[in-house]
């Protein structure tokens, strides 16, 4: 019978960063930027072959999120690279034939199956924990693991029940149980039906060639370090970090022996590091024009997207609406390797709205209706209306240009 495991909690790491290498290269902002679409698969040709499996093992991940307004955010970012591809395809692609795992990464992502022994280091660190919020009675693990084992995989309902009849938040025993078992790596996420995690056991789900937990801490770190700097392209510390929320004196342990090599880039003031590939050719080609999740790993953190956009935007969803800026939802959009502006959209019926349209400017008129036309094509709308633009001078040309 399966058990809790219980193991002694590790040391308390320091928190010092590394002192600055000495550069490698040395960059400007605008290389910096260009370096990041490609890495990002906004510039260039889209490998339309590899589809969206390609899209999920070159950025290393694709974050999850509740909200869904155009779409849900892991279906917007294998979008945003590939133009409008079919949004049943897209969970095909994820939960089929045993690609991919959902694992907390980021945040809660969909990964590739190749990595599931990078996060053997997490594993560990969870089982190693010597207090949880909620205490399980006993026999609650072994009676999950158990279940699954003999009847398949099963949602939390399925398993006996995902919530006592409290807050929305009061877990079930078991709700609890399966998810501790999600973090051990006991148990694993093979896909979502109607939102609901699908559990399973990892030793059924995962390829036996993978389901181990064989590399140490430093050799999952450094792996996962080499994966975030090839995904970015070039970033500093904490964006490489943050991007399998690593911390940074994780970071700090292992970036010299990663691959990864240190640059300068001009106006960042920090030292960064680069995915050598990255800094072998010049980044060309055709850029994509499209909306953008706030969740995208191209924006999805704040002072990185300042750094090389020169652009400031946060998710206000969880903000006061009468404090709201640019909408509760709001999308930045892409176009010519820059950002030039921001829409909130909501599906009404047949038609996608345009709650609120935030423009840089007279050039981004063109580009943010083209992005407007061709998601409410994806999603199944046949006409895209406007609320508010702001500045308000500009509704008019995007009204026109939308109806081009």
């Amino acid at each position: 019978m399966t058990t809790e495991p219980t193991t002694v909690p590790p040391t308390a790491p320091t928190t010092a960063p590394a002192p600055a290498p000495k550069p490698a290269a040395e960059l400007s902002a605008d290389e910096a930027r260009r370096i990041a679409l490609r890495a990002q698969g906004f510039l260039g040709a889209p490998d339309r072959r590899a589809g969206v499996p390609g899209v999920l093992r070159h950025l290393g991940q694709v974050q999850l999120d509740t909200i869904s307004v155009l779409a849900r955010s892991h279906e917007l970012i294998p979008y945003a690279r590939l133009g409008a591809i079919g949004r049943a395809p897209v969970e095909r692609a994820y939960w089929s034939e045993h690609r991919a795992f959902e694992y907390w990464s980021h945040a809660a992502c969909v990964l590739p199956v190749e990595e599931w022994p990078l996060f053997a280091f997490r594993r560990r660190a969870y089982r190693s924990r010597p207090q949880w919020h909620h205490d399980l009675p006993a026999g609650a693990y072994a009676k999950v693991v158990d279940q699954l084992r003999a009847e398949g995989p099963r949602t939390a309902t399925e398993l006996g029940g995902a919530k006592n009849k409290g807050e929305w938040w009061d877990w079930s025993d078991t709700k609890i149980a399966v998810e501790r078992a999600l973090m051990y790596g006991e148990v694993v996420v093979t896909e979502r039906r109607g939102w609901k995690r699908v559990y399973d056991l990892a030793e059924r789900a995962i390829p036996a060639a993978l389901h181990h937990d064989d590399l140490d801490d430093l050799a999952c770190v450094r792996r996962l370090v080499r994966q975030a700097g090839e995904a970015l392209g070039v970033g500093t510390r904490a964006d490489i970090a943050d991007y399998h929320r690593l911390k940074g004196e994780q970071f700090d342990a292992v970036v010299a022996d990663s691959g990864l090599v240190p640059v300068t880039v001009a106006g960042w003031g920090k030292p960064a590091w680069a995915d050598p590939a990255a800094l072998a050719t010049e980044p060309r080609g055709r850029h994509r024009t499209t909306l953008l999740s706030p969740f995208d790993s191209l924006i999805w953190e704040r002072a990185r997207t300042e750094r090389i956009f020169g652009f400031t935007h946060r998710l206000e969803a969880y903000v006061p609406k009468q404090q709201r800026v640019h909408g509760y939802f709001a999308m930045p959009v892409l176009s010519g390797g820059r950002l030039v502006g921001r829409v909130d959209p909501a599906r009404e019926g047949r038609a996608l709205g345009a709650k609120q349209v935030s423009l840089d400017g007279p050039k981004a008129v063109e580009p943010v209706a083209r992005a407007l036309r061709e998601a409410a094509a994806w999603v199944g709308c046949e006409s895209v209306r406007v609320e508010r633009v702001d500045p308000p001078e500009l509704a008019p040309p995007l009204v026109r240009a939308l109806d081009a």
